[in-house]
């Protein structure tokens, strides 16, 4: 069966019997076909109906078809146009093809090779509507108008992507795990001129020392063992776009040398060999540690600190900024919801008051598997406090401030924090420890160290 693009077609032919036969034949295929003797009559016709898909002659009287064809491209640029030509003709079917043409087919055909070439037509088309869908949901998905906040704080974040966007400046983004660090960072990149270039994100902390070089500088075959064939790096992937440095203040500082040369001198160098690349690439980077802090202890050069930071973005965490919550709670709601198929309107006053009043130490990313979690167990309409997990129902936190009888020794304070901080993570993540120490922004050994050190239970 043959592919069709739309539901509506045209066959502009004045042979009467070819007319008609490709009617007939595109009828039984499932198209809502209509006919013209001539392109006058076939152009009234168009402005009429603004057909998905036009087949037609080219020698016709009245209105040629390339005439033809430029008025149906001024009205509706996207049109399919497949040109019928004759033996002589097929020069004039080259030029309609310039004009904005998809295919051509010579006569004499049989229905059988006009479907196939139309069908094969029609997948084509297909296939680019769907890159244009998919190009539009990468850009909305990846919009500022995603990261959620009414919170003055959210509001300067929001100002500083669109000034930043139209610009080639580097940009740090600061603050704690999970905050939206990666959401900012993309959202600067599909909101500036190389949207339609690569994104990349590099997660520095994840690269062992010995591979850094290799995966953001590429290597040469042969140029280490196990190097069996050339390959590009981050750098290079990205050129064009935007390389998002994640945690950068996790580089060592034997390495950071190397960066500051690359985003000196916009090239670089694969490993096992000497040939300078130019790159051009915007860097946003990222970290949960105040590289000032880093450059004091020295961990972290001060000259790539100014290079990388001719703008800075700090992201409030989740604590600071309560009046977003009950935003972000119902947007992930709705789209956990609708994943699931499931009518679910929002939330109980209770519960909302009782998602205020949690310090949520994992920040958004926290409070979004919360939500996920509340979506799956709840059976009504709405999301009461009996879906939102133990250490969520559990109320306001042990110390009040400002009240004489909760001050506690500073070291009590801390290791109260710590395991509030760890339960919390753990409940959010359903017990999954390795996303409970991304929640938490340590290692999954840290995290272990503190549960035995702490005497935390844990199923």
């Amino acid at each position: 069966m043959m592919k069709i693009c739309g539901h509506r077609l045209l066959i502009v032919e004045d042979e009467p019997l070819l007319r008609i036969t490709m009617a007939d034949a595109l009828r039984k295929e499932g198209w809502v076909v209509d006919v013209a003797e001539d392109g006058v009559k076939a152009a009234a016709l168009f402005e009429q109906h603004q057909h998905d898909l036009v087949v037609t002659d080219l020698v016709m009287p009245r209105l040629g078809g390339i005439e033809l064809l430029k008025r149906i491209k001024a009205l509706s640029p996207d049109t399919t146009v497949v040109i019928i030509t004759a033996h002589g003709t097929v020069d004039r079917a080259v030029e309609a093809m310039r004009e904005g043409a998809t295919d051509f087919i010579a006569k004499p055909f049989s229905m059988a090779q006009l479907e196939v070439r139309l069908s094969n037509v029609c997948s084509v088309r297909i296939l680019q509507e769907q890159n244009v869908r998919l190009q539009a949901q990468l850009e909305q998905r990846h919009s500022f108008s995603n990261i959620i906040g009414k919170s003055k704080a959210m509001q300067e974040v929001f100002e500083l992507i669109r000034l930043v966007g139209d610009s080639d400046a580097s940009v740090i983004v600061h603050g704690e795990s999970g905050t939206g660090k990666e959401m900012v960072a993309s959202a600067i990149h599909f909101n500036s001129p190389r949207r339609a270039k690569p994104y990349l994100r590099v997660s520095c902390a994840s690269l062992p020392e010995s591979l850094i070089e290799s995966e953001l500088f590429g290597f040469e075959k042969g140029a280490f063992t196990g190097a069996s064939e050339r390959r590009i790096g981050r750098f290079e992937a990205a050129s064009g776009g935007t390389l998002f440095l994640d945690e950068i203040g996790e580089l060592p500082l034997s390495f950071q040398v190397k960066l500051l040369r690359v985003l000196q001198e916009r090239q670089i160098e694969r490993l096992g060999s000497n040939r300078p690349i130019d790159v051009d690439v915007r860097i946003v980077s990222a970290s949960v540690r105040t590289l000032e802090e880093e450059i004091r202890q020295g961990r972290f050069r001060e000259d790539l600190f100014f290079r990388v930071n001719t703008v800075a973005i700090d992201l409030p965490p989740l604590r600071e900024r309560r009046e977003d919550i009950p935003l972000l709670a119902n947007a992930f709601l709705q789209e956990f919801a609708s994943d699931r198929r499931r009518e679910i309107e929002g939330f109980t006053d209770d519960a909302i008051d009782l998602l205020e009043m949690h310090p949520w130490p994992g920040n958004v990313r926290e409070l979004r598997n919360v939500i996920e979690r509340a979506v799956l167990f709840c059976r009504g309409p709405v999301v009461t406090v009996d879906e939102l997990p133990p250490n969520i129902r559990g109320g306001s936190p042990d110390a009040i401030i400002g009240d004489p009888s909760h001050v506690v020794s500073m070291q009590t304070a801390v290791v109260r924090a710590e395991v509030e901080a760890i339960q919390t993570a753990l409940a959010a993540t359903q017990g999954r420890r390795a996303d409970a120490a991304e929640l938490l922004g340590i290692s999954r050994k840290t995290l272990w160290e503190k549960i035995k050190t702490l005497e935390i239970a844990v199923d």
